[in-house]
């Protein structure tokens, strides 16, 4: 499938109104100029009723402002960076629409990505154009954060010298650790901890194995899966045979968090099930089973769930309801968040360019949005720390609790 390109373009310029009884014709005035955002995001394969409702979130934010911003037209690009021969995010798709971003005069702003293995691709091409990334989903620590990845991170990402990239989203850090946190709160005693071996999944995963350790907890395994595998019948009978309390997956819907999930049940294994954000969608609820994860599987997310959510946070979830007749997925509202970030940055910008808006951004300071009161720190990273846990019951997800509380 290729991307498709949305130009959503409610400009009043050039529009005609009656005056008085002569009915003159009297028009507005022509825009400024004509500003692209561009969203890279997987539209092919099971991320796309999470990554629909991201698009949703940006074109509703496009909306609100009217399409326009200080007289300059917004218009609105959705590319995809799967491949339908991967049914996921791709290297070489992703390397293509950052280059694509970079030679449109127009694209200011670079929404994305989902995916933090994409993340690593773009960031360095978008940095030497200096042309400012936003990302809604991104956790990987080591993309802004030394210490958490390879040894040249996060510098590697900026060959200007100068940070571009920034995200709206708490990263792994946080999140792998309260997951520990919270599995010990469950009571787990006993943890076998897998992982997709991609660069979230890994790194949540040894974020978590670090915590648990730390926490005294005892971990029996520690393995990384083939996510292109048929089955993990094998790894299924070797995970029952240590007798774990709990089984924790670093991964996503689309690294088989599902059949994973579907392997240890049918296998005999009757123990917790505990996943990150990244399974934070009813297509891993589809994958899996509802029977095979009620109740005793756990989802912790860098954030609150849509009907948790109080003040410009419901008012979002209703505005958004009200538009597209269905609720916001999870990472709806972090897709609705960077785009006004952008767009308070394009009005905020000393100059309306490239170098303007990314200014703008960096300069991000107590936003007060859908996600609460936060700012970017140093190193492009939210202030904002709110993280949740919930569960799975009756084939849907229930809210359980805020994390760190």
């Amino acid at each position: 499938m290729k991307h498709s390109s949305i130009m959503l373009s409610f400009c009043a310029a050039g529009s005609l109104f009656l005056a008085g009884a002569q009915s003159a014709k009297v028009a507005t005035p022509a825009p400024a100029g004509t500003l692209r955002l561009i969203s890279s995001l997987p539209r092919t394969g099971s991320a796309n009723a999470q990554t629909n409702t991201m698009v949703n979130g940006i074109k509703l934010a496009i909306d609100e402002v009217g399409g326009q911003v200080d007289g300059w037209k917004i218009e609105y690009q959705d590319m995809d960076d799967a491949s339908p021969q991967r049914g996921n995010w791709d290297p070489a798709v992703e390397a293509q629409n950052a280059n694509a971003a970079v030679k449109d005069d127009e694209c200011v702003a670079y929404i994305g990505t989902f995916n933090s293995g994409a993340a690593k691709v773009a960031i360095p091409i978008l940095n030497r154009a200096g042309l400012v990334m936003v990302s809604p989903a991104n956790t990987y620590p080591g993309l802004t954060k030394a210490g958490f990845g390879e040894a040249n991170e996060p510098l590697v990402y900026r060959p200007s010298g100068k940070i571009n990239y920034f995200r709206v989203v708490p990263t792994d850090d946080l999140q792998g650790v309260e997951a520990a946190n919270w599995a010990q709160f469950l009571k787990a005693r006993k943890v076998f901890i897998l992982n997709d071996r991609e660069l979230y999944g890994k790194g949540i995963a040894d974020v978590f194995r670090k915590q648990a350790e730390k926490l005294g907890l005892e971990v029996v395994g520690f393995e990384g899966i083939d996510s292109k595998a048929a089955n993990y019948r094998s790894l299924a009978t070797k995970v029952k045979a240590t007798s774990p309390d709990l089984v924790y997956f670093g991964g996503t819907t689309q690294s088989n968090a599902g059949q994973v999930a579907k392997d240890l049940r049918s296998g005999g294994y009757e123990g917790m099930f505990m996943v990150p954000d990244g399974c934070f969608e009813q297509a891993f609820i589809e994958a899996a089973g509802a029977a095979n994860l009620n109740d005793k599987t756990f989802v912790t997310f860098g954030g609150l769930p849509a009907e948790q959510m109080t003040g410009k946070g419901a008012a979002f979830c209703t505005a958004y309801r009200a538009k597209y007749d269905a609720d916001p997925e999870a990472y709806a509202s972090y897709g609705y968040e960077a785009a006004r970030v952008v767009l308070q940055a394009i009005a905020n910008a000393k100059t309306k360019d490239r170098a303007g808006v990314l200014a703008a951004v960096s300069a991000t300071k107590d936003f007060d949005g859908v996600l609460g009161k936060w700012s970017f720190d140093a190193n492009g990273d939210t202030s904002s720390r709110v993280m949740s846990g919930q569960t799975v019951h009756e084939g849907n997800f229930k809210f359980v609790k805020v994390l760190g509380n």
